[in-house]
């Protein structure tokens, strides 16, 4: 076997080593139903011995037809007795999932435990809080395809993690891995002179020991200690969350079910920050709240009162996140006054914020007339949108032809998740285009509504 030179792919191997210790793909190994059966004509394992392997496609995702075709999985997960020879037992097990369906289903061992769809498209589902090997779970899944596009099941990967994420003595292997790849990406970033001792630091890992996991965890934690400089340097840096959950008013349903889809959203964040009260929740579009004022004034009061509390933000500035492209000068000039009108009556000031983050175009005079009406930044995540030209800014003024100036923002993504891979190379794109150390990441379902989940907070 040829042992890499290259600090890069001597980083990659032995990350991808620790992954597989506490990581699997189960992705080939689904075999399917394309039929709309019931769930207890389905459920029963035994039959799934009769159902076909699907084979993945170039992009290793399970597809299947489009026009709302029902297709039914099912596999039998036998928990081993070690991964690569590092021991399991009494770990907590997790089966990450991603799917594009227009409605999703998960049953563990014949019990729904998770639903979702072209939006809420990916979960963490928790199967053993602590497994023994041999032990079998059966998992089913019940997915709808869109009626515009093919179905597909993204991804589908066990996860081998510490009981109640301890962090103690080291975390799980896998853990560990994304940890490593946290620090190559700043140390390419920012200090690449440094990658060869990074990799030279990795390399003393003792694969030997790895069928003794006391030792071997040890071992980590010791590796880790040893990383701990680079982690101090890291953390010069800061990453704070927002709970977000953008929710199109009108788009791929009907109107009563943009209500009660906001009324689901608003109730979930309100009984999380009554268990993580360090959550600070953003929204935008007057309009919601006036239905919610309405219709549901008492959790309309609720909502008033964190937004007193400063833990739920206004991000509003105009009525709705409105189209911009082809309505007219008088129809935006009425959303901003609208909208600021009936924040500063209810929530006691208007907001200083036009939150456009999925509206596309934006008009030349656009600074102007929010200047006008009150506001005083402008934050989107469209312009990420080109297949060709990169918008080039991270933060900037956006001048106007009258010379009006608004600060705008190009914030991360919407629609994510506790990611950190990802989260790092956002901030770190961020950091080298403005120099500011310090990125804003919006964690929360999107598009459909939804908001932070649990497991997302847990996570984080």
């Amino acid at each position: 076997m040829t042992v890499p030179t290259d600090p890069a792919a001597v980083l990659a191997v032995s990350m991808a080593d620790l992954r597989r210790l506490s990581q699997t793909e189960i992705q080939a190994h689904w075999r399917g139903l394309e039929a709309d059966e019931p769930p207890l004509k389905v459920l029963a394992t035994q039959a799934w011995q009769s159902w076909q392997h699907y084979p993945l496609n170039e992009r290793q995702h399970l597809a299947w037809q489009k026009g709302r075709r029902v297709l039914w999985l099912g596999q039998t997960i036998q928990v081993p007795t070690d991964l690569a020879g590092y021991p399991l037992a009494g770990l907590t097990l997790r089966l990450v999932l991603t799917w594009w369906a227009e409605f999703a289903q998960v049953f563990v061992d014949g019990q729904l435990v998770q639903e979702g769809d072209l939006f809420d498209s990916s979960a963490r589902i928790l199967l053993r809080e602590s497994v023994e090997p041999g032990e079998e779970i059966a998992v089913a899944l019940r997915l709808v395809s869109p009626g515009h596009d093919q179905g597909a099941l993204v991804r589908s990967l066990l996860l081998y993690e510490r009981p109640q994420h301890c962090l103690e003595p080291c975390p799980e292997p896998g853990f560990v891995a994304d940890e490593l790849a946290v620090v190559q990406h700043y140390v390419e970033a920012f200090a690449p002179e440094q990658l060869g001792e990074l990799a030279q630091a990795i390399a003393t890992i003792p694969w030997q020991m790895v069928s003794d996991r006391a030792a071997f965890d040890r071992a980590i934690a010791t590796l880790r200690q040893q990383l701990q400089p680079w982690g101090d340097w890291i953390k010069q840096r800061k990453i704070s969350l927002l709970g977000h959950a953008h929710l199109d008013l009108a788009w791929l349903w009907t109107v009563d079910d943009t209500w009660d889809v906001a009324e689901r959203t608003f109730r979930s964040v309100l009984n999380l920050q009554k268990d993580f009260p360090e959550l600070t929740f953003c929204h935008s579009s007057p309009a919601l709240f006036a239905w919610l004022e309405e219709n549901r004034p008492t959790l309309f009061a609720e909502i008033q009162e964190q937004v007193q509390q400063g833990w739920w933000e206004i991000a509003a500035g105009l009525w709705v996140e409105p189209e911009l492209n082809v309505v007219s000068v008088e129809s935006i000039a009425r959303q901003i006054l609208y909208g600021q009108r009936y924040v500063q009556e209810k929530f006691g000031r208007p907001s200083r914020i036009a939150w456009l983050p999925d509206t596309f175009g934006f008009p030349w005079q656009l600074p102007q007339l929010l200047k006008q009406g009150g506001i005083d930044y402008f934050v989107t995540q469209k312009l990420r949108w080109n297949d060709t030209t990169e918008f080039p800014h991270e933060a900037f003024w956006w001048r106007s032809p009258d010379q009006t100036e608004i600060f705008s923002l190009h914030s991360a993504p919407i629609g994510e998740g506790i990611d950190p891979l990802k989260m790092v190379r956002y901030a770190s794109q961020f950091e080298r285009k403005t120099s500011i150390p310090h990125a804003l990441w919006l964690i929360g379902v999107g598009d459909h509504g939804g908001g932070p989940t649990r497991d997302m907070l847990v996570m984080a």
